[in-house]
């Protein structure tokens, strides 16, 4: 959940990241270090950071209280309707 998150909340940095071994293929290895650090930079600050921890800590326990009610993950929550109406 903490990647997820972190994921998002660094976009700029992943996009480019995939621009980068997009474009270069076999040699993303060489050519897309600095992207990659860039990267890594950024989730690392989110992972560090106790507040983010405490939101996502809190996130999954509710996410986990839930399906423990209901049986039903989160991701699998949405309620389908039936076609016919």
């Amino acid at each position: 959940m903490m990647r997820e998150k972190a994921k998002e909340l660094c976009h700029e940095k992943v996009q480019a990241f995939n621009v980068c071994c997009k474009d270069s293929g076999f040699l993303m290895v060489l050519k897309c270090r600095e992207q990659n650090a860039a990267l890594k930079e950024c989730l690392t600050v989110y992972y560090r950071d106790p507040v983010f921890y405490e939101e996502c800590k809190q996130e999954y326990i509710k996410e986990k209280l839930e399906f423990q009610r209901t049986g039903i993950a989160t991701k699998n929550r949405t309620q389908k309707l039936p076609a016919s109406m």
